[in-house]
This record gives C-alpha cells, sequence and structure tokens, in this order.
C-alpha cells in the first residue's frame, strides 16, 4: 500500500497483468481479450502530459479486467486500484507499452509455432431457442418487458442531426431491432443541441460504448452517493459530483 492507506500505483498492476497473461487468455474470451489489448494500447499511446489522459486510460483497463473472475489474483488486484493511488505518470505508459507488445505476440504464437499442437475445437454454436420460448427482450426490443427501451430517447438521425454528424462513441446507444437504434433523451438538453458534456465524461467511466445497457442503468437507477436517480440529477447537481458518483462505482467504493 502506498501512503495514506491508498491503493497500489498502476506498474504493479501491469507487471501482474504481464505474469498472468496465459490465464487471463483463458478467463476471457475473444471480445473481452480484445477490450483489454485495446485498452492497454489507449494507455501505451496517452500522453503523460495530459493530467486526465493517463488515469482515464488505465481506467478503462481496469474495467475491461473485471471481465475476469473473483478469486483471480489480477482481478484481485484492480479491484483495490483507485485513481487516489501515486498519480500515473510516463512510467506506466512505459510499462503498457511493453506489456501491449508482449500481449501481442501471444496472440500470435499459435499461429507462428511450427509442430505446435492443434487449437482447441471452436465452441458448439448456442443452442436455438425452443419451439415456443421467449427470447430475451434486450435482444428483439420488447418495450413492454424492457424497462429501458420504455425511456424517452431519440432516434438516429435525430442524434445525428443534433450533433450535426456521426453521434460520438461514449453516447448510450441501445438497440432496439424493430425500430432502429435509440439514443436515451436525457443526454441531450431539453431545448435541444449537443449531448451534455459531464454525460459524456460519466459515460466514457462506465464504458458506455462497451456496455451500454449497464451505463443506461447506472443513469435511471438508484445510488447510494446521490440523492435520487442521476439522470433526475443533470442540471441540478454539480458537473463533478456526477463524475464523483462514477468513479465511486467503478472503483467499488
Amino acid at each position: 500500500m502506498n501512503e495514506e492507506g491508498r491503493g497500489p500505483s498502476a506498474e504493479p498492476l501491469l507487471a501482474l497483468i504481464g505474469e498472468h497473461r496465459e490465464s487471463i487468455r483463458t478467463a476471457l474470451d475473444d471480445g473481452q481479450h480484445a477490450l483489454l489489448l485495446t485498452r492497454l494500447k489507449a494507455l501505451a499511446e496517452a500522453s503523460p502530459d495530459d493530467g486526465m489522459a493517463v488515469p482515464r486510460a488505465l481506467q478503462g483497463v481496469r474495467l475491461a479486467l473485471r471481465q475476469l473472475p473473483f478469486g483471480h489474483p489480477v482481478r484481485t488486484m484492480v479491484d483495490g486500484v483507485r485513481l487516489v493511488a501515486a498519480p500515473p505518470g510516463p512510467q506506466t505508459v512505459t510499462e503498457a507499452l511493453k506489456l501491449v507488445n508482449l500481449l501481442a505476440a501471444q496472440a500470435q504464437a499459435p499461429s507462428a509455432e511450427t509442430g505446435s499442437t492443434s487449437p482447441d475445437p471452436a465452441p458448439a454454436p448456442a443452442p436455438a431457442p425452443e419451439s415456443g420460448s421467449t427470447p430475451d427482450p434486450a435482444v428483439r426490443g420488447d418495450h413492454a418487458t424492457d424497462p429501458l427501451l420504455r425511456e424517452p430517447a431519440l432516434s438516429a438521425a435525430e442524434v445525428t442531426a443534433r450533433c450535426g454528424g456521426a453521434p460520438p462513441p461514449e453516447l448510450i446507444r441501445l438497440p432496439d431491432p424493430p425500430n432502429g437504434d435509440r439514443y436515451p433523451e436525457f443526454q441531450f438538453p431539453a431545448g435541444g443541441g449537443t449531448p451534455y458534456e459531464v454525460v459524456l465524461e460519466v459515460n466514457r467511466l462506465l464504458m458506455a460504448e462497451v456496455d451500454p445497457r449497464g451505463a443506461a442503468s447506472w443513469w435511471y437507477g438508484g445510488n447510494s452517493w446521490l440523492s435520487g436517480p442521476p439522470v433526475s440529477l443533470l442540471g441540478r447537481m454539480r458537473d463533478d459530483e456526477l463524475v464523483g458518483a462514477a468513479i465511486a462505482l467503478v472503483e467499488g467504493e
């Protein structure tokens, strides 16, 4: 532990990822592992001169690692790292670059090795739903049973018009197969205009581009740090308090 009882700095976490890279690869599926590598690349490319670029990129790495099962040594350390720990700096970026190269080499190793054992067979496809079964409402876009799809929302065309082009990736986008993607309306001022900056900042922390339903559930749900659902406090509470509540969630406090 660092002084004042704060969590460990970033470098030991990166070293532990490298040490346990084989078990991490086994524990994560292809998409989760690719996400981790992407987040590590973002950390390796972050500018140490930007006071928030490295902490935010490190937060992305930590959230990607939360896909690991409880009890995994890396997950255990992830749950102990805090943004208030020793501020990550140039050494963190250097170590992240080394780790990216290590994991990239690991990903290429099976196909590059000669005489290697045959790869594990691909997993069997998921069984088709039984006749008469009810698909997941989040997949079929059922407004009657999916509370997130019952909230006020904008269409992709409306959001493009408000943003003056392609929507930023931080915006929560909920798939609605029958009707097209839906963007929860709270992300924009009531009178029109571009998205709230605080919403984009919080959504980055919540990794809305990866888990839009989780991010939306945070905004609409109760919150032990706040006096009500965060969505009801936009414009009524200081932006930094909303950001602080989101940081508390991702740090497990």
